[in-house]
C-alpha cells in the first residue's frame, strides 16, 4: 500500500511537470472522443471514413466457403489454457476473422498498428495514455438480443484475469483501476510502468456476456455453443472433425466502417484432416475452396491437376509489405547442453543454407538474417549509430562485433553440406564452449557426446530436421528426430518439454508486447507462452521495455535494432529462411478485393462470386 501510493504521488508529480512545461494538463477531463488510435503519429483514416481501403463495399454478400486445416479440436473457448492448441478455429482467429467474438476496437491490415472503433463507438485518452476510456456503441448487441454492456467489459477483463489463459490473464497487470462511467463506458486507468502499446491491447481483448458466461467452468474445455457479439453463430459440430459458422441475420454491426466488406458467406466451414496430403487431396475435388501453400516444391510442381488446367482453380502470388520475420531451429537454453552461447553459434554454423535450398526447395527461398529483415527495422548491414549504442549500454559487449557494425551476413557455404571452411568455424566455436572431437564424436570435457533431439510436427520439417542431422553428423554429432502428432506437439511445445523445435516468429512494422511473451524473462517458466527458447536476459528485458515505451518513430527504430542485435547475438535461433510472398490457390467461384492491404491477402475481405 505504501509502495502504491508512493507511486501515485510520483506520478502526480511528472504530470504536474508535464503541465508546467508543456502547457498541457493530460487530465481526464481534457480528452476528447476520437475514432481510431495509432501506436506511433495519427491514425491515417479520418474520423468521418466509410471502410477500410482494402474491401469491396459494394460486395454481393452470401454463398459460403470451406476452409481446411491439419488437426483436431474439441473446443470452442479459445481463451483459455486448456484448449489453447485444441479451440475450433474461427471463434477467435487471426486468418478467418473473429467470426463469433469481437474486441473493442477493430486493427487495420493497411497501417503499421492502428485500431478503429468496433464494439467500442469512440474512446478517450490523454497525451501519456495514462489512461483509456471506452465508449460503447448503442447498437451493439449479442446474439441472444441483448445488449453489449459496460458491465460485460468490467467483467471480461475480471473473469480472463482469473481463468484466462496468457496473453488475456495478464491484460490487467499494468491497471491501476477499472471503472465503469455513465451509462457506456468502462475507463481504464495504468499505473506507471503501463507502455504506449498496453491501451492498444486492452482495446484488442475478447469481450464476453456476462449474462451467459458460466463462471465456474469457464477454464474448462466445451463443445457447448456460446453467445457472442459476432457476425457469425456455431452451426453444426462434428468433434475434431469439422465445424459450421452460420450467419447471424441480426448480427448488429454490418454497417460500422471497420466492418464494412467483410464477413461476406453465408455460411464458412473448417474442416479437420490429418495430413496435408489428404487437405491438397480435398482441395484438388473442390471440397476446400482456398488453400495457402507454403512449400516452393508444391507451387512449382504440384499444380497440373485438370481443375488448375480449366481454369476452376486459380493461383495467385501476393507481395506484403512486411518484415520477414525468423524461422528456424530454436534451442531451449534450460537444458544445460545450450546454455553455452558458443556452442548454439557454432550449431547454427553448421546448417548449410545453399544445399537445402539447391535440392530440397528448388532455390525458391532467401536466406533470413533478421528478424525484420526487409523492413527499416531491421538491424541487417546497418551499423549501431550513437542512440542505438546509447540504449544499449553495457550490453553492447555481447552483440557480435559484426553485428553492431552492420556487416554482418551468413556465411555461404559452397552448398556440398560439409563446407569445411565453415565447418572449421563451428568447430572452433564448439571448442570455446568445451566441446571437441574425441575419437570423431564431438563430446565435452568428461568425454559426454554431444547429442540432442529435434521435434518435428509434419513431413516438411521432418525432411529439414534430416538434413540437419545430417550436416552435424560431419562434426561427430547425434541428433534423433522425431516427429509427432499435432496433439503431442502442442502439448509438449507448450510445456518446453524439447531440446530443438522449429518455430516460425512472424514480425509486423510494429513489434510490441508478443516480444515480452517470445523473448522477455518473465514468460520463460510460464506455460503456454513463446518463450520457446527460454530467454531470461535482462538486457534483452530492456529492449523490450523500450521499444514499448518509444514515443517517436526514431526512438521506435531505434530499440527494435538493438533488440534485434541481442537476438541475433544470443543466436537462439538458426536462422533458415523466407519468401518474401504469400501463394494462395482458390477455386474460381471465390473473389476478393483488387487492393491487397500492407500486412497480405485478408481472408474476411473475400466472397462467394455464386452470391445471389
Amino acid at each position: 500500500m505504501v509502495k502504491d501510493g508512493k507511486e501515485k504521488r510520483v506520478r502526480a508529480y511528472l504530470l504536474a511537470i508535464v503541465a508546467i512545461v508543456t502547457g498541457f494538463a493530460p487530465s481526464v477531463s481534457s480528452a476528447q472522443p476520437v475514432h481510431g488510435l495509432a501506436m506511433h503519429g495519427q491514425p491515417a483514416l479520418p474520423a468521418d471514413f466509410k471502410h477500410f481501403p482494402y474491401v469491396n463495399p459494394n460486395v454481393k454478400k452470401g454463398g459460403k466457403i470451406a476452409y481446411g486445416v491439419i488437426g483436431t479440436f474439441d473446443s470452442l473457448n479459445p481463451f483459455v489454457l486448456k484448449s489453447m492448441r485444441t479451440t475450433a478455429r474461427g471463434m477467435w482467429d487471426p486468418e478467418y476473422g473473429n467470426l463469433v467474438f469481437e474486441s473493442l476496437m477493430q486493427r487495420s491490415r493497411d497501417e503499421p498498428f492502428t485500431m478503429y472503433g468496433l464494439l467500442a463507438q469512440s474512446i478517450e485518452t490523454d497525451e501519456t495514455r495514462s489512461f483509456i476510456q471506452f465508449n460503447l456503441n448503442p447498437e451493439a448487441h449479442w446474439s441472444d438480443g441483448q445488449p453489449v454492456t459496460a458491465e460485460d467489459v468490467l467483467f471480461s477483463f475480471s473473469l480472463l484475469a482469473e481463468k484466462g489463459r496468457a496473453p488475456f490473464s495478464t491484460r490487467l497487470s499494468k491497471v491501476e483501476r477499472m471503472e465503469k462511467i455513465g451509462e457506456r463506458s468502462v475507463r481504464f486507468t495504468f499505473k506507471p510502468d503501463a507502455d504506449r502499446e498496453y491501451p492498444m491491447l486492452l482495446a484488442l481483448s475478447p469481450i464476453l456476456p456476462k449474462h451467459a458466461t458460466n463462471v465456474e467452468s469457464f477454464d474448462q474445455s466445451t463443445l457447448t455453443p456460446p453467445v457472442g457479439s459476432g457476425p457469425y453463430r456455431v452451426g453444426t459440430i462434428r468433434q475434431g472433425e469439422k465445424i459450421t459458422y452460420v450467419r447471424d441475420p441480426n448480427y448488429w454491426g454490418w454497417t460500422i466502417p471497420s466492418k464494412v466488406g467483410q464477413d461476406n458467406y453465408d455460411e464458412i466451414s473448417v474442416e479437420y484432416f490429418l495430413q496435408e496430403t489428404s487437405l491438397f487431396e480435398a482441395f484438388k475435388k473442390g471440397d476446400i475452396d482456398v488453400f495457402p501453400e507454403g512449400s516452393p516444391n508444391k507451387w512449382a510442381r504440384s499444380y497440373d491437376f485438370p481443375a488448375v488446367k480449366s481454369g476452376e482453380v486459380i493461383r495467385e502470388t501476393f507481395t506484403p509489405k512486411t518484415p520477414s520475420g525468423m524461422f528456424g531451429f530454436v534451442f531451449n537454453t534450460r537444458q544445460s547442453m545450450f546454455s553455452n552461447v558458443n556452442l548454439r553459434r557454432g550449431l547454427s554454423l553448421v546448417f548449410d543454407f545453399e544445399w537445402v535450398n539447391r535440392n530440397l526447395y528448388a532455390g525458391a527461398y532467401k536466406r533470413t538474417e533478421s528478424y525484420w529483415q526487409n523492413s527499416d527495422l531491421s538491424s541487417l548491414g546497418m551499423p549501431a549509430d550513437e542512440a542505438e549504442r546509447m540504449l544499449l549500454g553495457p550490453a553492447t559487449a555481447k552483440v557480435v562485433p559484426s553485428i553492431l557494425d552492420g556487416s554482418y551476413r551468413m556465411p555461404v557455404s559452397d552448398g556440398s553440406g560439409r563446407d569445411r571452411k565453415i565447418l572449421r568455424q563451428a568447430v572452433d566455436l564448439m571448442k570455446d564452449a568445451g566441446f571437441t572431437i574425441q575419437n570423431g564424436v564431438m563430446a565435452d570435457a568428461a568425454g559426454k557426446p554431444l547429442a540432442f533431439e529435434i521435434l518435428t510436427q509434419n513431413e516438411g520439417q521432418e525432411k529439414l530436421a534430416l538434413a540437419y542431422k545430417r550436416f552435424l553428423a560431419a562434426l561427430g554429432i547425434a541428433v534423433s528426430v522425431r516427429t509427432v502428432d499435432d496433439s503431442q506437439y502442442q502439448s509438449r511445445s507448450q510445456s518446453f518439454d524439447y531440446d530443438v523445435i522449429l518455430r516460425s516468429f512472424p514480425s509486423s512494422l510494429s513489434p510490441g508486447m508478443e516480444q515480452m511473451s517470445r523473448w522477455s524473462s518473465q514468460a520463460r517458466d510460464r506455460s503456454g507462452s513463446e518463450n520457446f527458447a527460454g530467454v531470461a536476459d535482462a538486457d534483452t528485458d530492456r529492449m523490450i521495455n523500450a521499444l514499448l515505451q518509444a514515443r517517436t518513430p526514431e526512438e521506435f527504430r531505434t530499440a527494435v535494432r538493438a533488440h534485434d542485435r541481442l537476438l541475433l547475438s544470443g543466436s537462439y535461433v538458426v536462422p533458415l529462411y523466407h519468401l518474401g510472398e504469400q501463394w494462395v490457390a482458390r477455386h474460381k467461384h471465390i473473389g476478393h478485393p483488387a487492393q491487397m492491404p500492407l500486412y497480405g491477402y485478408t481472408l474476411p475481405t473475400w466472397w462467394d462470386e455464386r452470391a445471389q
